[in-house]
């Protein structure tokens, strides 16, 4: 199935800036103050809601950190997806095998590598305090937001689904009593075209709106070399547009916003490299080229988006205000992918390791459609002399429908498995909090949640006769399993007022994740179903300020998870298999520093220090398909397969170092400012996989941008802005089944940006 882009030139493209100008700066973020206006103020307070009240960020006794204003802005300048977070807060890695449908999200080195699209993952993604559970629900666009905040740790007791490692919470801009609204367009490398716009006012007494949309796309510039073959001639473009509409309506203690959005996706799946690690090392081969890839298999990917929800509330003076939120999000997704990543084989006479050549040929795809309904109903009490309480229900229901399909060298389908699952979960919860002296308050929360999951596995009837459909599957369908699973959780916490400025917190928190289950059949894989695991963690930190220049939060922890749910991705075939570990531990340090030593001069910097390590001398797993790679652990052969033992390894995807840094420098000039705004983003170095192995030992990664521009007093900016400057090319994920497949980064992007606001 070929791509063809919407716009299809430079004069097309402004075309769609001007359409995109038409709808008319993010409303003001809760999160940062504007840098301009701190430029006179200082930097302020930040604001989170991390305790599901709006609270100064350093009363909170969680680790936080917020990101809004210019900063977000400038982080989502280039067209990128929700995987530019990645190494921008603390402890935080998101990446992803499927390009800009499926993010996978890591805190503090806890994740989910899985490809399937019933994975289970340990970080929650809650926008608009909806809790979206299926990946790929995950990946909506991020546009018009008045904050990103990332939790880390635990967060069970006031959140709406299964938070072991946290949560990554998307608030988007609230619609106004008063007419507003702005238009920001960019035009960079290779077409690439990315304007957001928006305008939010009054309807009526009591009842407002606001209107956002989002338009992404870039042309295709990789070229893929095999001419033979079913891909496409030119993959990585794609073209995402998205729309938000919100009503709001408030009466005397009453409060409702109604919100409904929607996105249609089309361009590449991610673009799989065939051997591109030199056996022995992970560097790349000579003859790499990031422009270039030789695929013969199909090459397809499109998503449409479409949810809603209401969020309303009613204050009861002088006792509390009650909240109900429901949520509604579905979607449709198509992804095929070759993902052996090569385009020749040596039973074609191509020589076995070399760039672009696969051991055999495997061009795979699905088809997904995730459907989710959750409500909550929560109560708040108002202070009662120093005590606050919030108790409330929760219930969440999600069936989702999916193919899997594999196609033979011809492009004939020859199999496709059909999945209906069900998965429900119902929690009770409860939480409070008491000053007990002026500097000392106490907090702690409850959590009572019961999941139940169910999956049936069929076989599509057109293809129940084929030969080579039942070669590939090990096991007689239809088949199903099923899980279910129940827990209680908690949090406990002090925070102690050193100075008006200063607070030290401690806090210990349990936190849970439901049975999940496996039910990948085909390449002869077995359907898995692993138990709950159960983390616990320790954290402790200073959150503070010195005057209104300089702000800043320390924090170490430690956790242990038991029965650590893990995914085997790849080895021998192109498999993903559930397993349960006796435990993992980790801990480390993460500090976060805003300043302004002189008042046109802005630094934020962060950074993290994350160990994780799984204990389990019995567990072990394949490692990659045909003897390709050079494993470094203890490993052991068995039936002419390698295993490798996992005791003591890294969790896949946790990287030792994070670091992070912004400079924003201003110049007043005429009406307005002439700025800088720079920033960068390190990770050091990943296991991609379970087992470690010289090739897919991910390189460190260093990524940076730079934004210079005008910013008038009358509401219009223009700027140049690079994304990735330096051009640091690295794999940032691989795939072990056949041969040394890799997948890169984005590419160095440059252009310039218009916006205007009112």
């Amino acid at each position: 199935m070929s791509y063809m882009p919407i716009f299809t030139s430079i004069s097309r493209g402004a075309l769609a800036i001007s359409l995109a100008a038409a709808l008319a700066p993010v409303g003001a973020a809760h999160a940062q103050t504007d840098p301009a206006a701190a430029a006179e103020e200082g930097l302020g307070e930040i604001v989170v809601t991390a305790s599901r009240r709006a609270e100064n960020a350093k009363d909170v006794p969680v680790a936080v950190t917020a990101i809004g204003g210019e900063k977000l802005d400038a982080l989502n300048s280039s067209g990128l997806d929700i995987r530019f977070l990645s190494a921008r807060t603390p402890s935080l890695l998101v990446e992803s095998s499927f390009g800009r449908t499926f993010p996978r999200f890591y805190i503090r080195g806890l994740g989910n590598t899985d490809f399937d699209p019933n994975a289970a993952q340990p970080v929650s993604v809650v926008y608009d305090d909806v809790a979206l559970e299926n990946p790929m629900l995950k990946s909506f666009p991020v546009f018009d937001l008045a904050s990103v905040e990332v939790l880390r740790g635990p967060q069970g007791t006031l959140f709406g689904r299964n938070t072991p490692a946290g949560v990554v919470k998307l608030s988007s801009a609230a619609p106004t009593d008063h007419y507003t609204g702005y238009a920001t367009a960019s035009w960079a490398t290779y077409n690439t075209v990315n304007a957001e716009g928006a305008i939010s006012g009054p309807i009526a007494d009591g009842l407002s709106f606001r209107l956002s949309g989002l338009l992404q796309r870039r042309d295709d510039w990789v070229k893929n070399d095999n001419e033979g073959g079913n891909a496409d001639a030119e993959l990585e473009g794609y073209r995402d547009v998205a729309g938000r509409l919100q009503l709001a309506y408030e009466s005397g203690d009453f409060k409702a916003v109604l919100s409904g959005h929607y996105r249609d996706l089309k361009g590449s799946p991610r673009v799989f490299r065939a051997n591109i690690f030199q056996p022995g090392s992970n560097h790349f081969v000579d003859g790499f080229d990031k422009d270039h890839v030789n695929l013969d298999g199909r090459t397809s990917q499109s998503m449409k988006q479409g949810g809603g929800n209401l969020r309303m509330q009613v204050h009861l003076d002088g006792v509390g205000t009650f909240f109900s939120t429901t949520g509604f999000e579905k979607a449709s997704v198509e992804s095929t992918g070759d993902i052996d990543g090569g385009g020749c084989y040596p039973y074609t006479g191509c020589t076995f390791g070399d760039l672009g050549v696969g051991t055999f040929d495997s061009n795979t795809g699905n088809g997904v459609k995730p459907e989710e309904f959750s409500q909550e109903f929560r109560f708040a009490t108002d202070d009662m002399n120093g005590i606050r309480l919030q108790a409330g229900t929760y219930f969440f229901h999600q069936r989702l429908k999916y193919t899997e399909y594999s196609y033979d060298l011809a492009g004939t389908k020859i199999s496709n498995i059909l999945h209906n699952n069900t998965n429900e979960n119902i929690g009770v919860f409860a939480s409070g909090e008491a000053k007990l002296t002026d500097a000392l308050t106490v907090r702690g929360g409850v959590r009572y949640t019961r999941d139940n999951k169910r999956d049936t596995i069929t076989l599509d009837p057109a293809l129940a006769a084929s030969t080579i459909s039942s070669q590939l599957i090990a096991v007689d369908l239809p088949l199903s399993n099923t899980a279910r699973g129940k827990n209680l959780s908690w949090d406990v916490s002090a925070t102690y007022a050193l100075s008006p400025d200063v607070n030290l917190y401690a806090r210990v928190a349990t936190g849970y994740q439901g049975p999940a289950i496996q039910d990948r059949v085909t390449f002869f894989s077995v359907p898995s179903v692993a138990k709950k695991q159960t983390t616990i963690s320790y954290e402790g930190g200073v959150k503070g300020a010195i005057g209104n220049s300089l702000r800043f939060d320390l924090s170490a922890y430690y956790w242990n998870t038991d029965d650590l749910q893990l995914t085997a991705v790849g080895g021998v075939g192109n498999s993903a298999r559930l397993i349960n570990v006796n435990k993992a531990v980790g801990y480390g340090v993460e500090a976060n520093v805003e300043a302004q030593p002189i008042p046109n001069l802005t630094l934020t910097a962060g950074g993290s220090y994350n160990f994780t390590e799984i204990r389990d001398n019995a567990a072990f797993v394949a490692v990659c398909g045909s003897g390709m790679c050079t494993p470094t652990g203890s490993t052991f052969v068995d039936g002419g397969t390698t295993y490798s033992y996992l005791d003591g390894n890294d969790l896949p995807q946790a990287p030792r170092y994070i670091a992070n840094a912004t400079l924003r420098y201003g110049i007043p000039v005429g009406a307005g400012e002439v700025f800088a705004f720079t920033d960068w983003a390190y990770r050091s170095s990943v296991n991609y996989f379970l087992y470690s192995a010289a090739e897919f030992r991910g390189r460190s990664l260093l990524e940076g941008g730079l934004k210079i521009g005008y910013k008038s007093d009358h509401g219009y900016e223009v700027a140049a802005f690079a994304r990735n400057i330096t051009n640091q090319i690295r794999a940032v994920s691989a795939i072990d089944f056949n041969n040394l497949t890799g997948m890169i980064n984005e590419p160095r992007i440059i252009g310039g940006m218009i916006k205007a606001s009112f």
